[in-house]
């Protein structure tokens, strides 16, 4: 019997090949760049491994937002079965783009609400702030509060004496934590990497308390393109790939040198992980 997360793993990977991960009449991956010819072979090779089966791709938008249900769906799976590394009441939500200030429920970017609306009634400060506060990511992980109650077992921690200012006890009537942000690219271009950059520099400067985690994942096969939002630290955790051993695997068989060597830059670097290592990281 595999282990949870290989399982979950696999579940991943047959959940796309039903849906998002195909390869065409023509013989071009869903995931692939038509125009790189090492594109097409690094994500041919992948889509082999992981046992494709033909047909058309689809529409840019409705891939990425299939993509980031997938994701969703394995995270879910995956993490919430480990209480016993990170205890929590956890919910894993996809939020997508339809709400430029979805982040301000939470409690770290709550004052994005008083933020926007005096940007509302003042055109200058607008200017001034441009949409640096404004963030909407794919994915999110949220940390609800604990009971007094919850706290106190199985021996009294807190009273009406101390800890009232905390973000994690509910009596202090704050908002959820906004415990990891998930950036999902389906591919990635260099606008697209720029994006996710901007986002996590956002909420790196606009919040009050504790950093969410900020990590992307994707399945962008060509590693220079992977490198345009891996390397560097500051602002990402962590890329992960879909399918990193099998990416290895694939740029190994092409024989493109250059590829290689930069994957493995990122890989040893710990600037390009699997999905199977978000879970444990998540826990972190």
């Amino acid at each position: 019997m595999d282990a949870h997360i290989a399982a979950t793993r696999k579940k991943f990977h047959k959940n796309l090949l039903k849906s998002v991960l195909t390869i065409n009449s023509n013989g071009i991956p869903s995931n692939a760049d038509k125009d790189s010819k090492l594109s097409v072979r690094i994500a041919t090779g992948i889509a082999e491994i992981l046992q494709f089966v033909t047909g058309e791709r689809l529409a840019g938008q409705t891939s990425g937002s299939e993509f980031e249900t997938i994701t969703s769906e394995f995270i879910r799976e995956a993490f919430l079965p480990l209480q016993h590394i990170r205890p929590g009441n956890w919910e894993i939500k996809k939020i997508g783009n339809r709400n430029r200030l979805a982040i301000a429920q939470f409690e770290q970017y709550s004052h994005l609400v008083e933020l926007d609306k005096a940007a509302k009634i003042n055109p200058e400060l607008a200017a001034a702030l441009g949409n640096d506060y404004t963030i909407t990511p794919d994915i999110i992980i949220i940390r609800h509060l604990l009971s007094d109650d919850e706290i106190n077992t199985p021996k009294q921690i807190v009273d009406n004496s101390v800890s009232l200012r905390t973000a994690l006890r509910a009596s202090n009537n704050g908002k959820p934590l906004l415990h990891a942000s998930i950036s999902s690219k389906w591919t990635i271009r260099s606008d697209r990497s720029q994006n996710s950059r901007a986002e996590a520099l956002n909420l790196i400067r606009n919040r009050k308390g504790h950093l969410p985690h900020i990590v992307v994942v994707t399945a962008e096969p060509l590693p220079s393109r992977l490198a345009s939002i891996a390397l560097g630290t500051g602002d990402i955790d962590c890329v992960y790939h879909f399918a990193l051993d099998e990416l290895l695997a694939a740029v190994q068989a092409t024989n493109a040198e250059d590829s290689l060597e930069l994957l493995n830059i990122m890989i040893d670097g710990k600037r390009l992980k699997d999905i199977s290592d978000l879970p444990l990281d998540l826990a972190i």
